[in-house]
């Protein structure tokens, strides 16, 4: 099983750019997709169907904004759509597809960078979003959550942690929430193979920043503990450069 997270910052634009030959080669079981910025009537989503994937789409209410999709060479036994709350849902914020023996979760959590008051709106999130998965966790305890978490979780996550120390996506509370919210069950499955600093998913377009290398760690694959005997390895795939983001990948035995 080879399950992939990606934040392709707009799916129209990556079709453009080889994302479908870049999907056909890397054969991957389950793709979640995050800031899609589109509805299935924008794009051509047959395309998809003839690789093999069914596709499910959470798009925002507001046209070219947020989203997130899933695609599946299984079908699954039942697609999820959103949190339960309005003030969420109406930005595509989250999708889940349950398969048999486990459950798979794409999400694009807020980022708090333009404004207070969508900082405020970002941490009042994550503690909802915790409370669900908390509840979802009983009923559903082999879970994979994917997605853009808009936050790094160590200085080892960020390529200057003095300097943007306390600023949102990096603030004391975010990173003490992410410690709180593995103690919870969960795996960060990157750094159960990869320790080393230096490795980011997402690059500012301005000043060359992935050139250089100047990123953060902000895309993840957090799976429940009960599946990490199942791990087989887990990457960045950093040749794709569809987007201002790297896919990152795991596989299960």
């Amino acid at each position: 099983m080879k399950i992939i997270s990606y934040n392709v910052n707009g799916i129209r634009s990556v079709l453009n750019k080889g994302f479908l030959p870049w999907l056909k080669s890397v054969d991957a079981d389950a793709i979640c997709l995050q800031e899609i910025k589109a509805r299935e009537d924008q794009f051509d989503t047959d395309a998809f169907r003839e690789l093999g994937y069914h596709l499910y789409l959470h798009p925002a209410e507001r046209k070219g904004y947020s989203g997130v999709a899933i695609l599946s060479k299984e079908a699954p036994k039942k697609v999820e759509y959103g949190i339960g709350l309005r003030k969420y849902d109406e930005e595509g914020r989250l999708l889940r597809c349950d398969f048999k023996g486990f459950s798979v979760m794409s999400v694009y959590m807020p980022s708090g960078a333009s404004k207070a008051e969508r900082q405020a709106f970002k941490l009042q999130w994550l503690e909802d979003f915790r409370e669900h998965v908390i509840k979802l966790k009983k009923v559903l305890p082999k879970l994979v959550i994917c997605g853009d978490f808009n936050l790094c979780h160590k200085p080892i996550d960020i390529h200057n942690p003095l300097g943007l120390d306390g600023y949102p996506g990096f603030t004391e509370e975010e990173r003490q929430w992410m410690s709180d919210f593995l103690d919870l069950g969960f795996s960060d499955l990157f750094r159960e193979f990869n320790p080393h600093p230096h490795q980011y998913s997402w690059w500012s377009y301005r000043s060359g920043a992935r050139r250089k290398n100047l990123g953060w760690r902000i895309d993840y694959i957090l799976s429940s503990h009960i599946l990490g005997s199942g791990l087989k390895r887990a990457a960045h795939l950093n040749e794709a450069m569809h987007s201002d983001h790297c896919p990152v990948m795991v596989e299960f035995a």
